[in-house]
């Protein structure tokens, strides 16, 4: 499906059914649950450890995995982190749409800061969005999709449960030789030409205006949804300091996994990991 994020960006996304061999939880109307997949900086729905991470949620539940934009068949260029909001809202709301009751969001790196940001601005109860995807509030909310073979998008895009791994806890952290070569690859026009040709992600040239929200701002806002932070100790790109912060901001409904001799991201969460990722969610979403 091609899904239109708020903003007008086309999104491409992927909705698959629970594994039929599995033995999934429904709620009392016969919905099964679903997870909404968001993934790291360059990668994309098609991505071979994103497609790893969809087999082991589908014993759980159907899962939706999608590419932010300027990643994979998607529209727009990569805002790293401040725009994908929408993008994340929209995939969300067309879960909604297809008949899921229970909707839980996991995001890896990029995708982890996005997940908090989301769950912050687009709560279950209230006004369903700022649709900038800024505390500030800017635009009128998740629109509808236009023109042949686009989903409509309107309609409920909170989530009921949040996993954020190998999350930041704050914007331009430069403290790692891993997160200077993303700087210079985000920043530098040269570095943007390696991330088209040699990474096949699209960047944004235009800096942040205003800066979003940050991520460990919005951890403290996500209560009462259930959240989980989970980051390894070998993360090259973000220390330990970072979970801990997130968790702090949290709170204690908070639940935080420091996962001994992980690496970063997706690429790094072994199926062991992810089972546990979604036996958390089952568990602690509502209705799961």
């Amino acid at each position: 499906m091609v899904l239109l994020a708020a903003d007008g960006i086309a999104i491409e996304a992927v909705h698959e059914p629970a594994d039929f061999d599995a033995d999934v939880t429904h709620d009392a109307a016969g919905r099964v649950p679903v997870t909404v997949v968001a993934h790291g900086f360059t990668g994309s729905a098609g991505r071979p450890h994103v497609r790893r991470a969809a087999a082991v949620f589908r014993r759980y539940g159907a899962v939706i995995t999608f590419s932010f934009r300027g990643h994979g068949a998607s529209g727009g260029r990569s805002t790293v982190g401040d725009r994908e909001v929408l993008d994340l809202a929209a995939a969300v709301a067309w879960a909604r749409r297809l008949g899921h009751r229970t909707v839980w969001t996991v995001g890896f790196s990029m995708g982890g800061s996005v997940v908090l940001r989301h769950a912050a601005l687009y709560p279950a109860a209230g006004p369903d969005a700022h649709a900038s995807g800024h505390a500030d509030g800017r635009g009128s909310g998740p629109a509808e999709g236009h023109g042949s073979g686009h989903a409509d998008t309107h309609g409920p895009a909170h989530t009921d449960a949040v996993v954020a791994v190998s999350a930041p806890a704050r914007w331009y952290y430069r403290g790692t030789a891993a997160m200077r070569r993303l700087h210079w690859v985000v920043t530098r026009p040269l570095g943007r030409a390696v991330g088209r040709y040699g990474l096949r992600t699209r960047i944004h040239t235009s800096d942040w205006d205003p800066v979003p929200l940050d991520p460990a701002e919005a951890a403290a806002r996500i209560a009462p949804t259930p959240l989980l932070l989970v980051h390894g100790d070998r993360d090259p790109y973000f220390p330990l300091d970072h979970p801990r912060a997130l968790a702090t901001a949290a709170g204690p409904q908070a639940d935080l996994w420091l996962e001994p001799g992980m690496g970063h991201a997706e690429n790094a969460a072994d199926e062991a990991l992810l089972a546990r990722i979604a036996d958390w969610a089952a568990r602690r979403a509502p209705g799961g």
